[in-house]
């Protein structure tokens, strides 16, 4: 009997050793990575329904959203409308743009800098930045205004900023926004050394005027067509600087503008993939912007003053060229 028990205790033994060197190993569960989304009112979806209500106009479909969904990792989306390097991203941020468009008595609190979401545990980083810090909102407005008191002929906004203390002011503004994204390159790695960060441009917005009227508020109003060509060419050398400072401060740049090209505020239907200056809102859901005293103003028929931001569409294909280039990155579980 005792040399049965033995024999029999040996066996077992010898059985549960062998289911536990040769059973299939189980691996832990995957570790999701985290995502943090810095920039303005392109990288929010600003006008996308539906959005945020605290005055940076952040939309659910922005592609920080769409691309965090697909790619199965930790989101934390601090962009907002009107930021710009220094004031939003580096340092805090007072002015804000909605949606909503008409701020709240007292106006709107003020915003932290987006870099403080940035830690040692970050994983990947977006930044979707520049428009705001060169002026472009402030150029489009002198553009229609130019193009206002030329009755849309020549090119009255390109002769305004090619010449004198206008084209002075704008490669200043160039030279400062190149100065301050070597500044927040330089913060990023300080904050999250492995990090990965990837430079997102801008789409394209008047690549092409074929299909604009003069005067056609869903378009790009009173901004001539010879005006046109010149804005162009200011967004591309946006994000020429976005793609040279994301090279040198050891970033990837996302370009979102060759794959746009054919798709912007002179397209028409399903090719249009930005609003025009007053336009339709696109996105799910009811959500309105009522419409401030200046953009009551505007004639035209469309609910809100879009101003010049990608639609639906637009934030989608944003989304698209994202998700793949943090794919390429390496953006997937750990």
């Amino acid at each position: 009997m005792i040399r049965l028990s033995l024999a029999t205790t040996t066996a077992a033994a010898a059985a549960a050793l062998l289911a536990t060197t040769f059973a299939p190993q189980v691996p832990a569960p995957a570790a999701t990575l985290d995502y943090v989304a810095l920039g303005d009112s392109y990288s929010a979806g600003s006008f996308v329904r539906p959005w945020n209500t605290d005055g940076c106009g952040r939309s659910e479909h922005d592609y920080p959203h769409q691309a965090a969904r697909r790619l199965k990792v930790k989101l934390t989306d601090v962009t907002c409308s009107a930021a710009e390097v220094g004031a939003g991203l580096l340092g805090p941020q007072s002015e804000l743009k909605g949606p909503p468009s008409v701020p709240p008595a007292g106006g709107w609190a003020h915003k932290p800098a987006q870099v403080g979401a940035v830690s040692a545990a970050t994983d990947l980083v977006t930044v979707g930045v520049g428009g705001n810090s060169v002026g472009f909102v402030d150029i489009l407005e002198t553009c229609a205004k130019q193009g206002l008191a030329s009755f849309g002929t020549g090119s009255p906004c390109a002769a305004h900023y090619t010449r004198g203390e206008a084209a002075s002011r704008l490669d200043a503004r160039f030279a400062s926004l190149e100065a301050d994204l070597a500044a927040l390159l330089k913060d990023l790695h300080a904050r999250a050394p492995r990090a990965k960060v990837a430079v997102v441009g801008y789409p394209a917005i008047v690549d092409e005027a074929a299909g604009c009227s003069w005067g056609a508020w869903h378009q790009l109003g009173t901004v001539t067509k010879g005006d046109m060509p010149w804005l162009d060419a200011t967004e591309r050398r946006v994000n020429t600087l976005l793609k040279d400072s994301a090279r040198r401060g050891g970033a990837e740049f996302v370009d979102t503008y060759a794959s746009s090209t054919g798709h912007g505020v002179c397209s028409t239907g399903e090719q249009r993939w930005m609003y025009g200056i007053k336009d339709s809102l696109t996105g799910p859901g009811g959500q309105s912007d009522p419409p401030s005293e200046l953009c009551r103003s505007i004639p035209a028929r469309g609910e809100a003053c879009t101003a010049v931001h990608p639609n639906l569409r637009g934030v989608t294909h944003q989304a698209d060229v994202v998700t793949q280039a943090l794919s390429g990155m390496g953006a997937t579980r750990r």
